[in-house]
């Protein structure tokens, strides 16, 4: 499984990074792919996450190396799906900014729960889980802004508004649809994924 992770993860690096759009816009895209590596490979041993949570963070890593290597506003099978049902955008973004919301949403919640921050599960854990997966995405806001002011015309890739006025609002609604949604679909997956985590730590 761990190799398995790490030679997808590097496959996909390789050719995120061979002849992308635009190498300043894929080198901000895939910046928190590499941060997260960093991390993963820094607590492996001290802090080791359950299967489904190691997957979905790999799957939110390509999601954001795919975003780079092409821009999240020409990715060619979003170009198509707009063509065919007559869309005004390319919106693969907005796949990004969901995930952004579904991943982050089991990873606040496993620290959560395994750091005993929250000692009971439900409707608190639920809107805890939440209010950290929106707060996580209003900072990703400010950080598009703070660059978009800092490299000015350049940064219109990274931003990846295509000209619609209410991206900002709709990318954290599409967070906090995937937060939600991981959590409606996930928690007992997550949960029992949890209990064989700590019996085998117990060992």
């Amino acid at each position: 499984m761990r190799y398995l992770w790490l030679g997808i993860f590097f496959a996909v690096l390789i050719w995120s990074g061979i002849h992308p759009k635009d190498y300043f816009t894929w080198f901000l895209e895939i910046v928190p792919a590499l941060i997260g590596f960093v991390l993963i490979v820094a607590t492996y041993r001290s802090f080791p996450l359950t299967p489904l949570l190691y997957t979905l963070i790999l799957i939110h890593m390509i999601i954001l190396m795919v975003g780079g290597h092409y821009t999240y506003a020409e990715v060619p099978l979003f170009d198509w799906i707009k063509e065919v049902l007559h869309q005004s955008r390319n919106n693969f973004d907005k796949v990004g900014h969901f995930f952004q919301g579904f991943e982050p949403a089991i990873l606040a919640r496993e620290i959560l729960i395994r750091k005993e921050i929250v000692t009971r599960r439900g409707v608190w854990l639920n809107y805890i889980v939440l209010s950290i997966v929106l707060a996580f995405s209003a900072f990703y806001e400010l950080v598009e802004w703070w660059v978009a002011l800092a490299t000015g015309e350049g940064a219109e890739a990274f931003l990846g508004t295509q000209g619609y006025v209410w991206d900002t609002q709709s990318d954290m609604m599409w967070c906090l649809v995937g937060g939600i949604t991981a959590l409606l679909l996930l928690s007992r997956w997550h949960d029992r994924e949890l209990e064989e985590l700590r019996i085998m730590n117990e060992k």
